[in-house]
């Protein structure tokens, strides 16, 4: 069965490409999303087609869950870009797309934050695509500035994530 953070991450990245339609089957569980100003979810389990049409009841609930999300999606550029406009500060940029994280797991320190001193290979994040973990590294000698990502938000390929004061 699916997580309910795997739809709603299928469902981000389905809204914002340019595909009409999406089917998703793993291990006999079935996503289908597809794009007619309205966003259908179905999951179906092969074994109890009873608990399908409860899954799908459920599906509308999630949507407006979802909803807020793209909102929050659209103010991390915006703020990104307010910050950004100082050509003088170096931004590391996220090479995909995928879920932006911190520090290496949820009990451990984050990599950097602002003020910390990073070098060339200084790891400053990982961004999770597909189940597989990059450890992203600043390319660049500076200082954080600004960390333009929060823990665990959806990441696309080319935006900012942190700024650097380059020395």
């Amino acid at each position: 069965m699916f997580k309910i953070q795997e739809i709603r991450e299928i469902i981000k990245l389905v809204d914002s490409s340019s595909i009409d339609e999406f089917v998703y089957e793993v291990d006999g569980a079935k996503v289908k999303l597809k794009k007619n100003n309205v966003i259908v979810t179905e999951t179906v389990a092969p074994k109890k087609e009873v608990v399908a049409p409860v899954v799908q009841q459920s599906a509308p609930a999630e949507a407006p869950a979802v909803t807020p999300a793209p909102a929050k999606v659209e103010e991390a550029p915006a703020t990104a870009t307010s910050a950004t406009n100082d050509p003088s500060l170096h931004k590391i940029v996220s090479p995909m797309v995928g879920t932006f994280y911190q520090a290496p797991n949820p009990d451990s320190p984050v990599y950097v934050k602002p003020g910390d001193k990073v070098g060339n290979e200084t790891i400053v994040c990982i961004v999770e695509a597909m189940k597989l973990f990059n450890e992203i590294e600043a390319e660049v000698q500076g200082e954080i500035v600004e960390v333009l990502v929060k823990d665990g938000d959806l990441v696309e390929y080319g935006q900012p994530l942190f700024l650097v004061k380059a020395e």
